[in-house]
């Protein structure tokens, strides 16, 4: 049973760092339940004050990642077509251009969504576009950073206790 809730760990883990980049995926919530299948098992002892502690991180950046986007679009003057734009724009970034999509793909939907909402302004849309897309990078930098950590101290739960796995 171990070994199957390691490998389960081991596969929200990976998952986790890739939902850093894809927006379906909430990145530190789903690395987070790698870490609490990891001390599910025998070979790592329960700690409560760890999984709450990591629970409640992966939590605030969830909620974070709505929030920065939003604030950067507002504060280069976006609106919510700025918003709704990058996350379209990723996504389709990311099926036509794959990882550069990731890149291109926010600010590209950034810049049509705010054209969209005023068509008549090309140096507001693009101010907006650019602050919509600072905001999504700071927001994936986070979440790609949490689930790292994640990561890291899952292995570390594993090296730690590898004895008890193998």
């Amino acid at each position: 049973m171990d070994l199957l809730l390691l490998l389960l760990g081991v596969f929200f883990i990976i998952l986790g760092i890739i939902g850093s980049f894809i927006p379906v995926l909430p990145g530190p919530i789903t690395s987070w339940v790698g870490l609490l299948l990891i001390h599910l098992t025998n070979a790592v002892p329960y700690n409560w004050t760890f999984i709450l502690t990591t629970l409640a991180v992966a939590v605030l950046v969830y909620i974070l990642d709505y929030i920065i986007p939003a604030l950067g679009t507002k504060k280069f003057g976006g609106s919510k077509y700025g918003i709704i734009g990058t996350t379209v724009g990723l996504v389709v970034g990311l099926i036509f251009l794959g990882p550069f999509g990731i890149i291109i793909g926010p600010f590209t939907g950034a810049f049509i969504g705010e054209l969209i909402y005023d068509n008549e302004n090309s140096n507001r849309a693009l101010k907006a576009a650019f602050g919509s897309f600072i905001g999504f990078l700071f927001s994936t930098g986070l979440k790609f950073i949490v689930s790292s950590i994640y990561a890291g101290l899952f292995f570390s739960k594993i090296w730690e206790m590898k004895s008890n796995f193998f």
